[in-house]
């Protein structure tokens, strides 16, 4: 029998589920946080994740892969076939290094330039969205706890991954 409750609804009575709330309150936030930034990315014919690597070239353009791949925590297939893609979307120029000609170094196109202020616009967005849910007092004191999240889930994946 169908319901027209959502999948979070349905999970959220889980047994599990509810021996974790805190797991599962995060699963909840993160999935609806991307998806809604997943929508507004797409409206820019962006793909999740593409955005962080032009993030990083506006930061500093000219980067080689190696140095994206490791600013922003990827493997090189990854990162490989993320410029590949971007490449073919005409926002980054991929093109061997001066110093080392095994090294690609990727660049930014005026395309992939003139989206940096829709960026910037699409990330205050998602930034309203939580500055709403989370009062001004308790601001300091989230962000606190959400950087302890990360460090201690990441910690917890780099233990786990030796």
């Amino acid at each position: 029998m169908r319901t027209n409750q959502s999948p979070i609804e349905a999970i959220r009575r889980a047994d599990t589920v509810k021996r974790a709330p805190i797991a599962f309150g995060m699963f909840a936030m993160f999935r609806a946080f991307h998806g809604y930034g997943a929508e507004l990315l797409l409206d820019l014919g962006l793909h999740p994740g593409q955005e962080l690597i032009l993030m990083q070239l506006y930061d500093r353009d000219g980067q080689n892969q190696t140095e994206l791949q490791q600013a922003l925590g990827l493997d090189h297939s990854t990162i490989s076939r993320a410029i590949k893609r971007m490449q073919q979307s005409d926002l980054v120029a991929r093109a061997a290094s001066d110093t080392d000609r095994r090294a690609k170094e990727v660049w930014l196109t005026d395309k992939g330039a003139a989206l940096r202020k829709p960026l910037e616009r699409l990330w205050m967005s998602l930034e309203h969205c939580a500055e709403e849910a989370v009062p001004p007092s308790r601001r300091a004191e989230f962000i606190k706890t959400v950087n302890k999240l990360e460090q201690t889930y990441g910690s917890a994946r780099r233990t786990r991954e030796r």
